[in-house]
């Protein structure tokens, strides 16, 4: 078996995956406790939002493609940004590595390399919008636990981190 390039392995499925994980954590939170936030930041339904918004930013950058709209509610833009990134080839990241990205960064302009871009900007937005809406969601009461984060870890029903 041929292995899949590195740019696309590390984004398109880890991308996907917790993209299913932000899915379930809402659907277990319930539409009235997706306004939770943490001070003043994003509530939890903008954070998985915004995570998802990242995914699909950083995997077409990756790819060549252009990045589509999306749409605004939480529900149907996880659904088209699981969809758009399932429907990615790994041979649309070969050569990636050569790429220089130019991007924005809140008002920063940056020109990155693609591992750059997907390792010290992607992934680590991706994943702090991810955790936010997570926090949001544990500290106004949703009862998540690192299992509903991750969907690897498994706990009896009475432990206590």
């Amino acid at each position: 078996m041929t292995p899949l390039p590195p740019l696309y392995a590390a984004s398109v499925p880890v991308f996907r995956h917790y993209l299913g994980r932000a899915q379930d954590m809402a659907e277990r939170a319930g539409p009235d406790m997706m306004a939770a936030q943490i001070a003043d930041a994003f509530p939890a339904v903008q954070q998985f939002a915004t995570a998802a918004g990242f995914a699909l930013r950083i995997a077409c950058l990756l790819a060549g493609r252009e990045v589509p709209d999306l749409p605004r509610a939480l529900g149907p833009r996880l659904a088209v940004v699981r969809a758009t990134l399932g429907a990615m080839k790994p041979a649309e990241f070969e050569g990636a590595g050569a790429r220089v990205i130019s991007h924005k960064a809140g008002f920063a302009t940056l020109d990155q390399t693609a591992e750059q871009f997907l390792y010290l900007f992607g992934l680590p937005n991706f994943f702090f919008h991810l955790t936010m809406g997570y926090a949001a969601l544990r500290a106004a009461g949703v009862p998540l636990g690192k299992e509903d984060f991750d969907g690897l870890h498994a706990y009896p029903a009475d432990f206590r981190f």
